[in-house]
């Protein structure tokens, strides 16, 4: 039996020389992404004061007086767009039961110039970041923002380094991948809600990432729950000072031939208070083809997906987030709560 919650998983052998430390850990960060897809991650290199100073630059963000100007919209509008800038509160809806979700965001992601192939090509998610002076200190926001973005890119190499060793692959598999890859970097804020709300209003409903893999930095507030499978219920991710959340998206799993799990999250926050959240989503270079690895073919079956470019992939999932039905939404919902998440991939 495994245990309800996601583990908290100590990285630092990653780092050091240990090599039967280093095996152990492979083999701890290969189990989470069966079981739940889901683990914490502790000792992973991002400093405490990084940290702590992009949710400062979170909280005084959303603290300010005025919404962001129609400059700084990121309306979605156009599915294959570059998705930057401010998310109004509720503008998004997982579960199609009320008038949407209690959040509101500002997207950004690597930043291209206009000029760059990726741009020309219009490859989706791509282009120039868009940094809001609404803030108390312009040049901070925007300098925490990019160190913090360049960390967090370099440690999901790390990550995905882990990944490959459990998946009998060599480390550096996945390098192609993270070449100027679509990562996008949220800021997150979440206003408290009612405690008898809770069951139709969601901070953010339930749903599963469709990237390759997500690290999620969360303040102390709680509200973060995961699909529990085996039991069939809904687990809390209780906050670990420093750590990261880090969960695999859909299309990893795919790419495993789902093996590895995109499992099912939501967010309630009955705090009290208001939550932050930073999530980075790593998708990877556009132009990259994921085909099934063979380690995780099927011996008779062999491949349940045909290739398929990160471009095409996340086109396709942006449509059906922004475009499906209520119908389609719940119908998606209750496949993956029964255990069918490739379902939703």
């Amino acid at each position: 039996m495994t245990s309800k919650a996601p583990p908290v998983i100590d990285f630092g052998a990653f780092y050091g020389t240990d090599q039967d430390a280093k095996q152990d850990l492979i083999a701890r960060v290969r189990h989470a992404c069966q079981d739940h897809g889901f683990f914490q991650l502790i000792n992973h290199g991002v400093s405490p004061e990084l940290q702590r100073a992009i949710l400062e630059q979170s909280e005084d963000f959303f603290a300010q007086p005025c919404q962001p100007s129609k400059d700084y919209s990121n309306t979605n509008e156009d599915i294959g767009g570059v998705n930057r800038g401010y998310e109004r509160l509720r503008a998004q809806n997982f579960e199609k039961r009320t008038k949407g979700d209690l959040k509101e965001g500002y997207y950004f992601g690597t930043n291209l110039a206009e000029d760059h192939p990726h741009v020309l090509t219009k490859r989706i998610n791509s282009g120039p970041n868009k940094y809001p002076v609404e803030v108390s200190d312009p040049n901070l926001f925007r300098t925490t923002i990019d160190g913090y973005f360049d960390a967090v890119l370099a440690l999901a190499g790390d990550i995905l380094q882990v990944l490959a060793a459990g998946l009998d692959l060599e480390e550096d598999w996945f390098t192609d991948l993270c070449d100027t890859p679509i990562a996008i970097l949220r800021l997150l804020h979440y206003p408290p809600q009612e405690p008898q709300t809770t069951d139709l209003e969601r901070g953010v409903g339930a749903h599963t990432d469709f990237g390759a893999i997500t690290i999620l930095l969360q303040d102390l507030t709680g509200g973060l729950q995961v699909w529990n499978r085996e039991d069939s219920e809904w687990v809390d991710v209780t906050p670990v000072p420093g750590a990261f959340v880090v969960n695999l998206g859909n299309l990893m799993m795919r790419w495993t031939n789902d093996k590895y799990l995109s499992n099912l999250h939501r967010v309630i926050n009955t705090s009290g208070r208001e939550r932050y959240s930073v999530p980075f989503f790593l998708s990877g270079n556009p132009n990259f083809i994921v085909r099934c690895l063979e380690s995780c073919e099927d011996e008779t079956l062999g491949a349940k997906y045909p290739p398929i470019s990160v471009h095409d992939w996340l086109t396709g999932r942006y449509a059906d987030t922004y475009g499906q039905s209520k119908e389609k939404a719940m119908a998606d919902l209750c496949t993956a709560s029964l255990g069918g998440v490739g379902a939703t991939v």
